[in-house]
Order: C-alpha cells, then sequence, then structure tokens
C-alpha cells in the first residue's frame, strides 16, 4: 500500500489534523511522504489544508515547493462544493488532471496520503463525485468521524457509498470535537458503528479545547 484516502463523514470533522497526524507517523519512520488535496475551496493561493499538514508534520513550505501544482491541483475562492466554486469562476474541474497529479506524485513518493474535501459523495462536477475518483484510483480510505450525537447515520452512510463501491475500508477514526457531548453518547458511537458496519475503529481522539 503506496498511499490512503482520508475522507470525512462530512465538513469540520478533523480530516486535515489527521492527514497531518499521519504525514508525520510515516516521516518519523524514514518514509518520503507528501500529502495531496484535489481540491481547495475557501482560499486562493497556498492551500490552507496543506500548509497545516505541513506544520503538524515539521516540514516547511519548501518541501513541496516544486511540486504545488501537483499537490494541490484546484483551488477556488468560494468555501463551497467543488463544483458551485468552480462554476462560480466559469472553471470547470478535470477528474484527469487530478487523477495524473495522483499518479505522478505516487512515482515520486514512497507514501502519498489524500485529505478529501468534505464528504465521500461530494460532486466535483456535474458527473463525478469525489468517491468515483477514490474508486478509480484504488484507494484504500480511512474514514473521519466526529464523535457527536448524529454521527451513526453520517458514519453508517458513508461506509454503505464506500461499501457499495467495492473501495477498502482499512477504519474509523472517531473526533471528539465538543466538550458538551453525553459521555454515554460519546462510548457507545465507535461500539454500535463498528458493530453494524463491520469495519474497525482505528482510535478516537480526545477532546482538545
Amino acid at each position: 500500500m503506496k498511499s490512503v484516502f482520508i475522507c470525512g463523514t462530512d465538513t469540520g470533522v478533523g480530516k486535515t489534523y489527521i492527514t497531518g497526524r499521519i504525514f508525520k507517523e510515516l516521516s518519523d519512520k524514514g518514509l518520503k511522504v507528501v500529502t495531496q488535496k484535489w481540491v481547495q475551496t475557501g482560499s486562493i493561493g497556498f492551500s490552507r489544508d496543506i500548509a497545516q499538514h505541513l506544520k503538524i508534520a515539521g516540514k516547511s513550505k519548501k518541501y513541496i515547493k516544486d511540486i504545488l501544482p501537483l499537490v494541490n491541483p484546484y483551488s477556488f475562492r468560494l468555501a463551497s462544493s467543488p463544483h458551485l466554486a468552480a462554476r462560480m469562476e466559469k472553471k470547470k474541474i478535470d477528474v484527469n488532471k487530478i487523477k495524473s497529479a495522483f499518479k505522478r506524485l505516487l512515482k515520486m513518493f514512497d507514501f502519498v496520503i489524500v485529505e478529501g474535501v468534505g464528504g465521500a459523495l461530494v460532486p466535483l462536477n456535474e458527473k463525478t463525485l469525489v468517491i468515483d475518483i477514490v474508486n478509480q484510483l484504488k484507494i484504500p480510505v480511512i474514514v473521519v468521524a466526529a464523535n457527536r450525537l448524529g454521527t451513526v447515520n453520517h458514519t453508517l452512510m458513508t461506509v454503505e457509498a464506500l461499501k457499495k463501491r467495492k473501495i477498502k475500508i482499512l477504519g474509523i477514526v472517531f473526533n471528539n470535537m465538543q466538550e458538551d457531548q453525553d459521555p454515554k453518547i460519546l462510548k457507545d458511537n465507535p461500539l454500535i458503528i463498528s458493530e453494524l458496519a463491520g469495519v474497525p475503529v482505528l482510535g478516537t481522539l480526545p477532546y482538545k479545547g
């Protein structure tokens, strides 16, 4: 395995942090690792998510200065679904450009970590979902879920969508993002989801405040 796709159950569930942590862990083991963000929305210029990956892993921007177009093929100003952000700038996302960038990085690095855009079924254009590219490139997936009320439905639906396409799921990481959640819910969510989905829980991140 030379790559992994970090798939959120929703936007804002901790994909960027998890991506950065995996980047650091693999780098610390001596592997030549890079992260990739196929589409960055809500900013122009250097991808804020890629910048965060580098910061967590203890790398400078110089680490990827010569391969920026491969690391982040698309970025748009509007913080929205990629298809809409592209449309507002009268542009269209070419999935072949994304796939080509990914394949080139695979040849250059020992391991490529791709951070998703929102959830699994986010549209890149009128024909293609993010999950379709993951499937075509045969990338195994780690699901990141915010551990809170409502995550059972979101996570099971994400797993179901991945399984329907026969995408390999390595496991689920739960992120305790809110302080005021009922501890009974936080404890039960990983248990019932793992039981119903038949997917291992890789861990739960504590609330950081």
